[in-house]
């Protein structure tokens, strides 16, 4: 086995990081050194193990981890995301689809008790703003129309991330740049992974003003449109958990089911 460890390089402040593992198609040691040399000029991010024998790569970032998922591509290498975060039960993930061919993976770690990061990217949406938000019911039986207003167990008007009376599914808005695609990293002091496990998480057609608007609308969901998507908050596997490398249903590998259309 080859194994690269690595502590030489400076992380960012422990708290607001998070532990990614990606399966990498890596073949010989010259390929764990391409991976190595990339990622140690990237300055928020920490190796912490490349190894080749496994075909694994483990990183400590604040980064969104679609950007450490294209830097170790951009080596030529394939990468698929297999475990976020740490320990059991503390990590969620919603599997984003929706019309006009919006899907995307969303995913929320529990890093402690007062901080859940929230790491995702989601494609084809327009360029510009996009609220984001988690709704009350995990019900999609009717697409958006079925998963209830914004998750709210204190009866608070809508509002921003920092502010003190808000929905707790009050996430603000990403940004989608101008080929579609919203790569964001969010840090929430109010969100907890085990409150929002079955319910649902959506992203809206307009700019989420966050609650500063002058109707009523602004008080209930930002004036943010029309839901564009959404998707049930499950459970998901942390550091270490998903042993998968060949998909049960198809026989093939991670990385070349990455290439299959999108359904």
């Amino acid at each position: 086995m080859t194994s690269k460890e690595n502590s030489s390089f400076d992380a960012p402040n422990s708290r607001n990081t998070s532990n990614v593992e990606f399966d990498v198609n890596l073949s010989c040691k010259n390929c764990a050194s391409s991976v190595e040399n990339v990622l140690s000029k990237i300055k928020d991010i920490k190796i912490i193990s490349i190894d080749v024998e496994k075909q694994s790569v483990v990183v400590e970032s604040s980064l969104p981890s679609q950007v450490v998922k294209e830097a170790i591509e951009s080596t030529g290498k394939r990468a698929v995301l297999k475990g976020f975060g740490s320990k059991k039960l503390e990590s969620a993930v919603a599997e984003i689809k929706g019309e006009c061919g919006i899907f995307g993976v969303v995913r929320f770690h529990q890093a402690d008790k007062d901080l859940c990061v929230i790491d995702g990217t989601v494609d084809g949406l327009s360029s510009g703003e996009h609220g984001l938000h988690i709704h009350e019911y995990g019900d999609l039986s009717q697409g958006c129309e079925s998963i209830g207003p914004h998750f709210n167990p204190t009866n608070s008007v809508h509002g921003g991330r920092d502010d003190l009376k808000r929905h707790y599914g009050d996430l603000g808005n990403i940004v989608a740049d101008s080929n579609g695609r919203a790569s964001f990293r969010i840090h929430d002091n109010i969100v907890k992974v085990f409150d929002i496990i079955g319910r649902s998480l959506a992203v809206t057609a307009g700019r989420d003003d966050l609650g500063r608007g002058n109707n009523e609308s602004s008080t209930i969901d930002g004036n943010s449109g029309k839901c564009l998507a959404a998707a049930i908050i499950a459970r998901s596997a942390g550091l270490f958990e998903n042993p998968k490398r060949i998909c049960q249903c198809d026989g093939i590998t991670v990385w070349d089911e990455t290439n299959q259309p999108k359904s």
